[in-house]
């Protein structure tokens, strides 16, 4: 009886559901890989692998990119801070979105004695990502990224970012 129900239901969504196409979009082959110019961007990004903090991004008239990332504060006699870079291929654009794949390092800090606390400080990151226009100027961006503590930890781990560009 279930079974025969499942089926009249499935039956159903086909019969009455709109139809659907799909259509695959092949990138102009005559049109420049990446930029035709420096694009600079500044904003807040966060990961475990290449930094938490204020973050400068820097797209070159190419396929690359580079961003450097940094932060630092103090709450009740603790200071954190750190610092991380980061380098992007492009592997898909459109004019409002791209398609990566990202490495980086990082280095974090905290102590309230002056010697760094953290069991792994130092961090190397390998992975994908995706950046998406919010609006003309303002980027968000989203990695996973396979991040590697210098304590032997090897965790997938995600990153994110908004970054406002400067055309």
């Amino acid at each position: 009886m279930k079974t025969q129900l499942l089926l009249v239901l499935f039956v159903l969504m086909l019969a009455v559901g709109p139809p659907v196409s799909a259509q695959v979009v092949l990138p102009d082959r005559e049109a420049p890989a990446g930029l035709t110019e420096n694009v600079f961007g500044l904003g807040l990004f966060g990961g475990p692998a290449t930094g938490l903090g204020l973050s400068f991004r820097h797209h070159l008239p190419s396929p690359m990119s580079y961003q450097i990332t940094g932060g630092i504060i103090r709450v009740e006699g603790r200071t954190s801070y750190d610092f991380g870079g980061e380098v992007q291929f492009d592997l898909a654009r459109t004019a409002s979105s791209r398609f990566f794949v990202g490495g980086g390092a990082g280095y974090y800090y905290s102590s309230r004695s002056g010697s760094n606390e953290m069991d792994a400080p130092a961090r190397i990151g390998v992975g994908l990502g995706g950046e998406f226009a919010v609006s003309p100027g303002l980027h968000t961006t989203v990695e996973a990224m396979f991040t590697f503590f210098s304590d032997g930890t090897v965790l997938p781990l995600p990153q994110f970012g908004f970054h406002y560009y400067f055309y």
